[in-house]
């Protein structure tokens, strides 16, 4: 992949068009709103283009997604955000695997799939990178942007709770406000909203929790049956992920979710200066140093949390 400046990334969308935004699956708050701030910007010039995924975006986004109808166009130019592996493009977007014309990203596990791109690992949130690029397209922000933005920036930091909220990610969630971010309706939502179905979830989680290494690793379990007694569904799981951490001497938290038979999706977190990252690469996975994921592909649940905690222990 060869890299671009920002202004670079501006030009080749100034000179593109039908343009499609590709997010990975499960999207979060960032990917949501990176591949709508993006679309947003780009049909305000006059462009076309559609944020795309694999799979269905959680109905809590609705005020970023409501805004902005379904565009059908044969596709000339793909740009993916807050994609680090073409292993998340999911079964609906695998096709374009070889096809990405240009990456932004701000994961430094990025595989460098895309034919240009720029990765900015020292970015809270790829939305950062995102609206930079809007910015040098001299489009102006406006409240579907400002929203997406705002939104992305305060969920990917844990509502500036984590250490990847730097003086950039403050600096520019606050012009998002000033551009019309609705910014106490949005981390209500975000983080004070909960549905009875994702609670009952949480404690039955919570009701999973092991420890190992002198309990500086906290591993909580997501299971199908988990899943049918809550009544949740996988827009409860978001955020699930955070809660081993939280426990006071815990040093890193796994999440061990049960997907497909043989098939167990981990979510690593760090509570302080351990690299997650590390543990998850050795599974092929990745992402940040605070936050990182991989998938195990295992028999049983119990291989699968034998093997992540042998590893989180090593790298403890």
């Amino acid at each position: 992949m060869k890299t671009l400046t920002i202004n670079e990334c501006a030009e080749q969308l100034k000179n593109a068009d039908n343009i499609l935004i590709l997010m990975h699956r499960s999207p979060d708050g960032d990917a949501v709103g990176s591949g709508y701030a993006l679309a947003y910007a780009l049909r305000s010039i006059g462009k076309t283009a559609q944020p795309v995924c694999s799979d269905n975006i959680p109905p809590k986004y609705s005020y970023i997604t409501n805004g902005l109808d379904v565009q059908e166009f044969e596709p000339e130019y793909i740009v993916t955000v807050d994609l680090a592996d073409t292993q998340l493009f999911g079964d609906k977007l695998i096709q374009y695997k070889d096809k990405v014309d240009l990456c932004i990203d701000h994961h430094p596990s990025n595989t460098g799939y895309a034919k240009y791109g720029i990765v900015d690992g020292s970015a809270g949130a790829c939305a950062q990178i995102v609206k930079k690029v809007i910015s040098a397209m001299d489009i102006p922000i406006d409240k579907n942007i400002a929203n997406a933005v705002f939104t992305a920036i305060s969920t990917d930091t844990g509502c500036f709770k984590y250490s990847n909220a730097d003086a950039e990610s403050y600096q520019m969630a606050a012009e998002m406000v000033t551009c019309g971010a609705d910014s106490f309706f949005i981390n209500r939502l975000m983080f004070d909203t909960k549905s009875r179905s994702r609670l009952e979830l949480e404690r039955l989680a919570l009701n999973s929790l092991k420890y190992y290494n002198d309990e500086q690793i906290a591993v909580i379990f997501i299971t199908k049956e988990m899943l049918e007694r809550s009544g949740a569904d996988d827009n409860d799981t978001e955020g699930i992920s955070g809660i081993p951490r939280q426990i006071e001497g815990v040093k890193i938290g796994i999440t061990i979710r049960e997907k497909e038979e043989n098939n167990f999706r981990i979510s690593v977190r760090s509570a302080g200066d351990i690299d997650v990252s590390a543990i998850c690469t050795q599974f092929g996975g990745g992402g940040h140093k605070a936050a990182a994921g991989c998938t195990i592909i295992t028999d049983t649940l119990s291989d699968a949390e034998r093997q992540i905690t042998n590893a989180a222990g090593a790298v403890l």
